[in-house]
């Protein structure tokens, strides 16, 4: 399993466009706070339309809920390999058992010979039967850790649109070209992880 959380995580978020939000243009001209870019807005501050958009791949580099599923998901990868590579070393020592006994007529019958034989393919099912089973494991885990994700970065825009009454709010990586000064992903990054942090104190 090499993809790591990050990667789905973004592959799904794609999925969510926008957000519906309220149309009241009363309070539609809330500060926008422009990106540490080096590309310049077309727009004056004045005239910035009633929407805002966030860069998801930087959300999920920096949010600290789906940094903690990533190192988990690292180190359900890692245990998967050791486990691998566990089994193979059992496996290969007891063929080289078998070898070494065969070469030097220890097996005293055929049915010895045999009983071995039968011993180490039963070691390879019951390998095959457990990585299959961590592999399944992670597998949940990664969709879960997504679904999570996905959730807390969803319910936290539904809450931060509450305060600021946008029209809409988009996925960098849906469009083509979106003016700088309307990013607001280091807003939704800071409040994130400032709810994050907070939850994890308790």
């Amino acid at each position: 399993m090499k993809k790591n959380l990050l990667a789905i995580l973004s592959l799904s978020l794609m999925l969510i466009i926008g957000f519906s939000c309220s149309n009241d243009k009363k309070d539609a001209k809330a500060p926008a706070k422009k990106a540490p870019t080096a590309e310049k807005s077309l727009l004056p501050a004045e005239t910035l339309p009633n929407y805002r958009y966030v860069d998801i791949d930087t959300v999920l580099t920096k949010y600290n809920l789906a940094l903690d599923y990533n190192d988990e998901m690292m180190r359900l990868q890692s245990n998967m390999e050791s486990e691998a590579k566990r089994h193979e070393s059992s496996i290969k020592s007891f063929a080289n058992t078998m070898q070494n006994k065969y070469q030097n007529g220890q097996y005293t019958s055929q049915s010895s010979y045999e009983a071995d034989q039968k011993k180490m393919q039963q070691m390879q099912t019951n390998a095959a039967n457990a990585m299959d089973k961590l592999q399944r494991s992670a597998q949940d885990a990664a969709l879960n850790g997504d679904k999570v994700v996905q959730d807390s970065i969803k319910n936290f825009i539904r809450v931060y649109n509450e305060a600021h009454h946008y029209e809409a709010i988009f996925l960098k990586n849906a469009t083509l070209y979106i003016d700088p000064a309307l990013d607001i992903t280091d807003e939704v990054v800071e409040g994130l992880n400032a709810r994050y942090n907070k939850k994890e104190k308790k």
